[in-house]
This record gives C-alpha cells, structure tokens and sequence, in this order.
C-alpha cells in the first residue's frame, strides 16, 4: 500500500518534515507519473510504502514511520520524459560532497537567550562579504566558512558595523562561485562548512568568543552539519551586536543544475522546451534560467524560502539580488510576486529589512503596494559613480577641476522621500571583482596604491560615504586600505585574498586606515545629525575641489556641516556659510589619521567661527582651513 496519509492534511509544509514516530515527505510534481520517497529509512527501495499520493494540485504526498534526525533521502520521480533521483527543492541540509543525498534535519540548535534587536533601519552600517573568501586561514586545502566569518566578528563589531550582508550562501553546484547560481535554495552551502571531524579547534576558537560575553559554550556536536554553523554565526553575530543579511537570488537560478536538481523536477519531456522545466521560464539570466512568477506553486517557493530563513535561522533581512530581472523578464507577474513577498514578509517580520537591487534606479521599488513594489531600501549607483569620478580624476598628475558639482547632486538620488531607503558605497562585489574596477586606493592612485595620495583619497572616498544621505555599505577589507581586486576562486586566485595578515603584523598604513573608519563610523553613531532626514548642498566648486553639505534632524536640529577637500594642498580662510552663527567644533578631520597621530595635521585647532557675513543661503560664514585631499565634519 501507498505510504500513509494519516499524518497528513492539505497543509503539511513542502520538503520532509519530523512528525510523532516518523516524517512526512510533499513536493510538488504535476506531471509526474509517480513519486517515491528512498533512503536510508527503507534500504532506497522503490516499494508500496515508498509510493505517495497525487492531489488534485499537483502535491504528492505521504508519511513513512521509522524515519529519524539525519537520515538520508531523496525523490524517485517518473515522468513523462525520463525517471529518476530527484534532491527535495525544500531539502534543509545535503550531504557533502556534493552531489548528494539530502539529509532530514530537526530543528534543534540550542540559540542563546539574547535581548537583541534588528536596528532601526536609518541606523543600518553594512558590510558586503563573501564568505568562502573573506577570512582563509586553511588555505590551500579550503577555502572560508562560516565559523571564520564568525572568528572575526570581534574585528566587526568593533569597527562600528551593525550588519552583515553575507554574498549568496544556497546551495551552488561549482567549487568556486560568487554564489548567484545558486540551485538547492533551502540547503546552505557546504563548502562553507567544516567538516565534523574537524570542527574541534573551531569550536574552542568560538567558544572564547562566549566566554568574551560569559556565555555557555557550544559543545561540538551543537555545530556538526552545515545548518548548524550557518546558525552559529547568526547566533553570534546577534551577540556582538550586529544583523545578518542574505543575498538571496529570486530572480534567476542555475548555471549548472544537474539532473537530480529541481530543474524539468516532474520529468517532462525536454524536447518541449524550457517551458516544460517547471519551475522555471524560457528566458534566461546570468547563464541561469528565470523563475515563472506565473505559477503560484513557484511563487510561493520562494516566498517560503525567504520565510524559513527568518525564522529557522533567524537572519534580520535579505538583499534580493536583480530585482529589476524579476520585473522585466518575469514580466507580466514579477512585479505582482514583488508586491506578495514583500507584502508576505512585512506581515510576518516587521522589522526585516528587505532590501531591492533594481536597474536602473528605480523610486517606486521602495514605495507601497499598489503602487509599488513594497521593498524597504534599494541600492542605488549615482554616489558610487560620482565618488569614483572625482577620485579617479583626482589622481591625474594635473589641476584638473573635479566634478563636484555632480557629487553634489548624487548624494540623494531623486525620487527617494526618506534618506534611509537607498544603500550607497563607492566599492561592492560587482564592481571590484578580478578585472572589473580599482578598488578606491589603487583608483586614487594606480601607480602607488600605498602613496599619501592613494591613502588621503581613500580617506575622502569612504568618508562621503558614511556621512552622505542614504545606509552606507563597506566591502569586505575596504576598512582598512585593501587595494587589491577580489575573486571567489581562492586557489587560482589567491593572490588577491584580504591581506589579513598585515593587521596582525602592524602595517601602519593598514591600521591607520581602519583607525580612521573605526572613528568616523562612532562620530556617525553619536551624531543624530549624521542619520537625520534633513539634508541641504551648501557649496560645490569644481575648480577648487571643494563640496560642502548640511545634514541635521528635522525639528530637533543636531547640526552638521561636512566639507570634502581634494586639492592637494591646504588651503586657508576658506569662506563656507553655517546655519548659525558662534563656535562650531571641528568634530573630525581625516588629516589626523596621516601617520596617526599626524604631527603636522592641518586643521582649526578644533574649533571655527561663524561670524554674520552671509554666504552659501545662509546667515553666516566661517573662514575655515582646508588641509590636502581632506573630509572634516563640523558641529554646534
């Protein structure tokens, strides 16, 4: 006989699922001709019990007593084109190596008790990394995991970030990937795991981060399996006070996908085309396939993925990579699925970020339903761009004038109402990966990316970013100085991994460097002015290199004035309005981190003067000193 359906009703979740004294198996598969369930449980005999029943939705479904935690299965599908193992689409763990069988999973880690909260959305600092090459230190025999992101989760904490943007960690086919051919959504990567039998120095290496925070120890069998270290970085990062954000990849799936994989999952007959692979459309994306938003069954696969994330792991938000994708090629129903997932996840998390890339820009993507699209925040391109121009130019051996007047009019890109809902940063994973573009320091001085130039210019660069309108994001070794391309390939590109190893042997230039973001970050967090709606252009003169804007929280005030100087040379009695008059202290000048201490910092000797001469639109102006290739940050 089929396998039992007495543990089952029509809203059993999808995937294999630990109930009383076994499990129930659902997955969807119209077409098929037969679903069987195989594995550990029933010697991956093909009988009776194996067998599950069809609904009329499509959903085959059955219960099978006996199963336990880590048990191993997969799918036994016939179709109409071909029979054959089939990975569950709702798998949580699989079985390295890959390919391979998936594993049940209980839920059963053991989180620490923590008052934790995700944060205000304007108090957002985000930091992009990409975890199988952020922190290597097993090289060559492999590559980062998840347990050494979380070894420098100290480092990060205490740089001033308040959210980890973690490149896509779903299940990918190829060794080394960026991780946007993605193919297993609920399994997470498990190259980016450690082995079992290796996890004990790992665990005695966390456990000392507990024990930092007087917190009970994991035991080594808490972290066995891929689903457990992933957790464990979320329980820890959530303990050093920081967010967790997904890359999660909705719009497209593949490169590679394999035969037991979710693609043409009911067998249908390949020669009909891709419109009979399922899940998918016939239009393709980044070497992968589209989703059919039409379908409501795919629709709702990702939907749930976004869901179980949340909740089985507890991450604070998600970055959802080419929305514009789901829009265009999904079209007519990508934007509909935009609004149902946004709308989904509002209501079950509330304070989860849910943060949009759209190209191009695009104001209505952070907008409400109807009308929009619903997404919290969105990534925009205009500050990057400008930020890039005038550091670039800026290193020309000339006088040239820079483009500041175009910086000016990129810090709040038009069409946005609120200063929180779009993300900048002059580096990211896309534009700074292995020939693409120069990261900031190389850009600002490709000859000597270690130069006074190079590392001034850097300073201005990050500098905009974190005071500028908008959430800011760092790329992974941005903070202190990386002046090297990145790649996922940590083998044949090893040569261009973080350069972790001259902050622990005293590189100065290195340690200056993250010294200054440190700080900046802190005046940023204490600086209500540095988050606040209100924003004005106060000057922007390209022949002499200078912008000016004002920033303060509306009805409260908490005013601040931020100057960018990238001449390079000092320049004195500079003449820039105020909104008030009197004492303004000169709260940060990045010349101080040249050499820290720089003995021959330039500057106001930590204050200036407003006095009643107008200028700029406002009342008052003060004569203020410029030091070379500077960002100064002025306060009431």
């Amino acid at each position: 006989m089929p396998a039992s359906l007495d543990h089952i009703h029509p809203g059993t979740p999808m995937g294999a699922n630990l109930v009383a004294d076994g499990a129930t198996f659902r997955c969807w598969a119209p077409h098929a001709r037969s679903v069987h369930v195989v594995g550990d449980f029933n010697n991956r005999v093909r009988n009776d019990a194996a067998l599950l029943t069809r609904d009329e939705q499509g959903h085959w479904r059955g219960f099978i007593p006996g199963v336990k935690d880590r048990q191993r299965y997969m799918f036994y599908v016939v179709g109409k084109g071909s029979e054959g193992l089939k990975r569950d689409p709702y798998a949580r763990e699989l079985e390295s190596p890959f390919p391979s069988e998936c594993i049940i999973r209980r839920t059963d880690f053991l989180w620490h008790k923590s008052d934790y909260v995700t944060p205000r959305f304007d108090e957002l600092v985000i930091y992009q990394l990409h975890v199988g090459t952020f922190f290597t230190p097993n090289l060559p025999h492999k590559g980062g995991t998840f347990l050494d992101v979380a070894r420098k989760l100290p480092h990060l904490s205490q740089l001033g970030i308040t959210a980890l943007q973690l490149m896509p960690i779903q299940e990918f086919q190829t060794s080394f990937s960026l991780g946007y051919n993605g193919t297993d959504y609920f399994s997470p990567e498990m190259d980016f795991a450690v082995a079992d039998t290796d996890l004990g120095p790992y665990v005695e290496e966390v456990n000392g981060l507990l024990e930092a925070n007087g917190l009970r120890r994991y035991q080594v069998e808490d972290l066995h399996g891929e689903m457990n270290q992933l957790k464990a970085l979320v329980d820890l990062s959530h303990l050093y006070g920081m967010a967790v954000l997904l890359d999660v990849v909705y719009n497209h799936a593949g490169g590679e996908f394999g035969d037991q994989s979710l693609y043409f999952f009911d067998r249908q007959d390949p020669a009909g085309g891709q419109g009979n692979s399922l899940y998918f459309s016939d239009k393709g994306h980044a070497g992968g396939l589209v989703f059919d938003f039409a379908k409501p069954e795919v629709r709702d696969f990702l939907i749930q993925n976004a869901r179980f994330f949340l909740d089985e792991y507890r991450v604070d938000g998600f970055r959802y990579d080419q929305v514009s994708v789901i829009d265009h090629d999904g079209a007519p129903q990508g934007w509909r699925f935009c609004q149902d997932l946004t709308s989904t996840l509002h209501a079950h998390r509330p304070d989860a970020l849910n943060h949009a890339e759209y190209w191009s820009v695009n104001p209505y993507i952070v907008k409400t339903p109807p009308e929009g699209a619903g997404f919290d925040t969105t990534l925009t391109d205009g500050l990057r761009i400008a930020i890039r121009d005038v550091i670039g130019n800026a290193s020309a051996p000339d006088e040239r004038p820079l483009n500041m007047t175009s910086l000016a009019q990129s810090l709040w890109p038009e069409g946005f109402s609120e200063q929180w809902r779009f993300v900048q940063g002059p580096e990211n994973h896309d534009i700074v990966y292995r020939e693409r573009e120069q990261r900031i320091a190389r850009l600002g001085d490709p000859e000597h990316p270690r130069s006074w130039f190079a590392r001034s210019r850097a300073r201005v660069a990050t500098g905009l970013s974190l005071t500028a309108p908008g959430v800011p994001m760092l790329f992974m070794g941005q903070e202190f100085l990386e002046d090297k391309q990145w790649a996922d390939d940590f083998v044949s590109h090893h040569d261009l991994l973080l350069y972790w190893a001259g902050l622990d042997q005293g590189d100065r230039q290195m340690l200056d460097h993250l010294r200054f973001t440190r700080e900046l970050l802190d005046l940023r967090r204490r600086s209500p002015g540095l988050r606040g709606q209100g924003f004005r252009v106060v000057h922007a003169h390209d022949q002499n290199r200078v912008l000016a804007f004002h920033r303060w929280v509306e009805g409260e005030g908490h005013d601040v004035i931020v100057v960018a100087h990238l001449a390079n040379f000092t320049r004195v009695g500079y003449r820039i309005g105020f909104p008030r008059g009197g004492d303004w202290r000169e709260l940060f000048n990045s010349d101080v981190y040249e050499q820290w201490v720089n003995a021959g910092v330039m500057g106001n000797g930590g204050r200036v003067v407003a006095d009643p001469q107008p200028l700029h639109g406002f009342d008052y102006s003060a004569a203020v000193v410029l030091p070379a290739t500077t960002v100064m940050v002025f306060a009431r």
